[in-house]
């Protein structure tokens, strides 16, 4: 099934427009690109719009602090639950069937989450946001590896890391400004018409890339992948101020469910219908890449959760005072990410990634001497050196691990990279929190003051990030500087059924 991709395809639904090949103009990014991009900076955001947000939602909906993380958590729950389902729904539909579901759903949890009354109506507002973010990562990725000439891949993916890895940074900062305009409702009632305007040009111009193939679906895969991920990423999220036991049996039966849907796909791959395929594996630059971004997510997430709590609750910065101080170092990211895609396309990677992964252990190193008094100057700078690195890191990282598999596979590797940012981020959240707390709680109880206990837990977290830094420099190490040709990928044989 792999030798020719379009075999089996069935045709579009009448409402759609012809697929066309997108042969795009060489520097130019395609405008497929463009609109998927700017559709998926304005999903992502709103993963992390919330934590700003959680000292209102407690006051109005009269919940307590752990029911409030909720919102965020139960966000990439579903986020890492539904993403491995997505790599068979993006070759069974077309383009533009694909984009209206996933805007649909967001829309239309947006609206819900606006006008919500409660907190359980808010949460499942929440639960369909994120459905709709699952099928947009998937797309954007798969829809760049078919339009976009792999000369030219380097420079698109700096585009797309603006929203992949950006929005979730930004979010605290946008959500923060908003804040002092209103309540927690004004965070949907601005981002509502912004998408739906998005949401109505998308369909307007957007045109099919590809044809659906027809298959059907493994209902066995499709619960394991959402028990196994799902329960791996609840499972980690309770490690945050709760019993350590029930959190590490959630993990544990996640992690056997896992293993299931593994054994299932395994099985599924000897006869050609994987729900998500497994043999991306194969190819060593893809998994080494994946491994890479992995670990680099963990220390983003996990700074990202540690630098707001240090600012805020030792240092006392107001939640809009805290996003400003943030705020330089998201855009900078944002920022370089063209920038870096066109060094990529000129020089490879490596000469980006190993620079970019030692950017990231000194920031990380800087960040285990926080003090009370440590200037402010100083910490936005660790982390704008920390966004910096992480910007020639992961164009890179997304280009040469993509380009790596056939184009076949796309729509499999981006669903698996983009679940496991999801798990990788739940864990490195996890890994920091329990750590700082496990830290401090010892220290209060030798007699630490709460703010000197806070602050060594801090210490004690970001150097666990640090730790894992240095990960990420020993696997930029093992990337070639370019992925393969197309030709060489074609011409290799890995991919027959074991």
């Amino acid at each position: 099934m792999f030798d020719n991709p379009d075999r089996g395809a069935v045709s579009s639904p009448q409402l759609d427009s012809p697929a066309k090949s997108a042969t795009a103009v060489p520097g130019r990014t395609p405008a497929v690109i463009r609109l998927l991009v700017l559709a998926t900076f304005v999903v992502i955001l709103n993963e992390t719009i919330m934590i700003n947000a959680i000292p209102r939602l407690m006051g109005a909906l009269n919940i307590t602090e752990q029911t409030a993380q909720w919102l965020s958590t139960a966000f990439m729950l579903t986020m890492a639950a539904v993403i491995p389902i997505t790599g068979w729904f993006l070759q069974r539909v077309s383009t533009r069937s694909a984009y209206t579901t996933a805007m649909g759903l967001f829309l239309l949890g947006t609206a819900l989450a606006a006008v919500a009354p409660s907190f359980e109506v808010l949460l499942g507002a929440r639960i369909i946001q994120a459905s709709g973010t699952a099928v947009m990562m998937p797309l954007l990725m798969t829809t760049l590896m078919q339009v976009v000439p792999e000369s030219d891949r380097g420079r698109v993916m700096g585009n797309v890391t603006l929203a992949i890895s950006v929005a979730p940074a930004m979010g605290p900062t946008v959500s923060g400004v908003i804040l002092q305009f209103g309540s927690w409702r004004l965070l949907f009632a601005v981002v509502f018409p912004i998408a739906a305007v998005i949401a109505w040009r998308g369909l307007k111009q957007l045109k099919n890339v590809g044809e659906p193939q027809f298959s059907t679906v493994d209902w066995l895969s499709v619960v394991t992948a959402a028990a196994g991920f799902g329960g791996l990423v609840y499972g980690l999220s309770r490690f945050e101020g709760g019993d350590v036991r029930v959190a590490a049996a959630i993990v544990a039966a996640g992690l056997a469910a896992i293993a299931v849907f593994v054994v299932r796909q395994l099985s599924l791959q000897k006869r050609g219908v994987p729900l998500l395929d497994l043999r991306t594996l194969r190819y060593r630059t893809y998994t080494v890449a994946l491994i890479l971004m992995s670990v680099a997510f963990m220390s983003m997430l996990g700074s990202m959760i540690l630098l707001p709590l240090y600012l805020q609750n030792v240092r006392e910065l107001s939640a809009l005072q805290t996003g400003l101080l943030v705020m330089p170092g998201g855009l900078a990211m944002g920022l370089l990410g063209p920038t870096v895609g066109r060094l990529f396309d000129r020089f490879g990677g490596r000469v980006l990634v190993i620079p970019g992964s030692i950017g990231i252990m000194l920031a990380l190193a800087g960040f285990t001497q926080v003090t009370m008094t440590m200037p402010f100057w100083q910490l936005l700078g660790l982390h704008a050196l920390l966004m910096v690195g992480l910007a020639a890191t992961f164009t890179p990282v997304f280009t040469l691990g993509l380009g790596a598999v056939p184009p076949p596979l796309y729509s499999h590797a981006s669903s698996i990279l983009s679940t496991l940012q999801q798990v990788a981020a739940a864990f490195g959240t996890a890994l920091v929190i329990t750590v700082m707390s496990a830290r401090a709680d010892a220290l209060r109880s030798a007699g630490a003051t709460e703010a000197l206990a806070n602050l060594d837990g801090m210490r004690l977290a970001f150097i666990i990030g640090a730790v894992l830094s240095v990960v990420v420099v020993v696997t930029a190490l093992l990337l070639p500087a370019q992925a393969d040709s197309a030709s060489e990928i074609e011409g290799t044989r890995p991919m027959e059924p074991a």
